[in-house]
């Protein structure tokens, strides 16, 4: 097994970031690629603001230069060929991931580790564009990474058990408990977390509560750590839109998006990442409070929110 020092991360949206965030923290050094420069730049600061607000709170003993110089960028994808382990961490997008995993494939030694951080789509799929599929294993954490401790390792149809291995014993250095599943389409928490967030838009959209009553049922009821806004904004309901759609289209009606998540999108009110989503959130990414959007079925009329033509608002099929 390879003896990881360096891990590479392939996209600094929020759970590059916060990957790269807890690499450095459990002495890897993490090196991060974005095709978005000013995206890459941003990661780093933010990054920084994390280390020092931990180590304010009494929860970083060790030199703070020393544990960000464990971090670098790099301007070309390529750059990561001498990691010892990648995490890809893009888009949902099923064709930049075969973009990125082709790439990487050519210039990665062949006991490298390529994992995918995707949420709900598929690692066989993924690895398709790799000439070393066994190589590809899906690698799941959850947001906010630096809090949550679960990793999802999931083995695909050609992924071997080393690889399988490396990416769980990684996830431990990385401080996190994993599970290993097998493929499935959302494996096991993207398919009941993409249900509670479809089902809470369409009680928004019948008019059942506000967004913060929702949230706040969910969290004291049913002892959530955050709501299904909350989560959403913070994961991106662009993010949230492209696995619904793949698990309708994988595992059936359930899974429809709610018309007014698909409209949300549309509007660009994508979340905490463009400073509006459910809620607003001000320059330092604080939600302003009381700006939950009232984007919502004005008429309040009951019914079972099913019908695709409710309120003038439509799913693409």
């Amino acid at each position: 097994m390879r003896d990881v020092k360096r891990i590479g991360i392939v996209g600094t949206g929020t759970m590059g970031e916060g990957i790269a965030y807890q690499a450095i923290m459990n002495e890897f050094e993490a090196w991060l690629y974005d095709v978005q420069v000013e995206t890459l730049e941003q990661a780093v600061e933010k990054i920084a603001r994390l280390v020092k607000q931990q180590s304010d709170r009494g929860r970083i003993l060790g030199d703070l230069a020393n544990i960000l110089e464990r971090l670098r960028t790099v301007g070309v994808l390529g750059d990561l060929c001498s990691c010892d382990f990648i995490i890809e961490a893009v888009t949902e997008d099923l064709a930049v991931k075969h973009s990125v995993f082709q790439e990487l494939d050519a210039v990665c030694a062949p006991d490298v580790v390529l994992a995918t951080n995707t949420s709900a789509k598929s690692i066989t799929e993924i690895s398709a564009a790799a000439t070393r599929p066994e190589r590809v294993v899906g690698m799941h954490f959850f947001n906010p990474v630096h809090r949550m401790e679960l990793v999802e390792v999931v083995q695909g149809l050609e992924s071997a058990d080393w690889a399988v291995e490396q990416t769980e014993a990684v996830g431990r250095r990385l401080g996190k408990e994993t599970i290993r599943v097998n493929e499935r389409p959302g494996v096991v928490t993207s398919r009941i977390s993409a249900l509670v967030g479809n089902e809470a838009f369409y009680m928004l959209m019948e008019g059942v509560s506000s967004a913060e009553e929702i949230d706040k049922a969910i969290k004291q009821g049913l002892h959530f750590p955050m709501g299904p806004f909350e989560l959403g904004d913070l994961v991106g309901w662009d993010t949230r839109l492209h696995v619904l759609e793949y698990l309708h289209q994988s595992l059936g009606e359930k899974f429809r998006p709610c018309p007014l998540l698909v409209q949300y999108v549309r509007a660009g009110r994508l979340g905490k990442k463009v400073g509006r989503g459910v809620y607003e959130y001000d320059e330092q990414g604080r939600r302003i409070p009381g700006s939950a959007s009232s984007l919502r079925r004005r008429d309040g009329a009951p019914g079972d929110g099913r019908n695709r033509g409710r309120a003038g608002v439509h799913s693409d099929e």
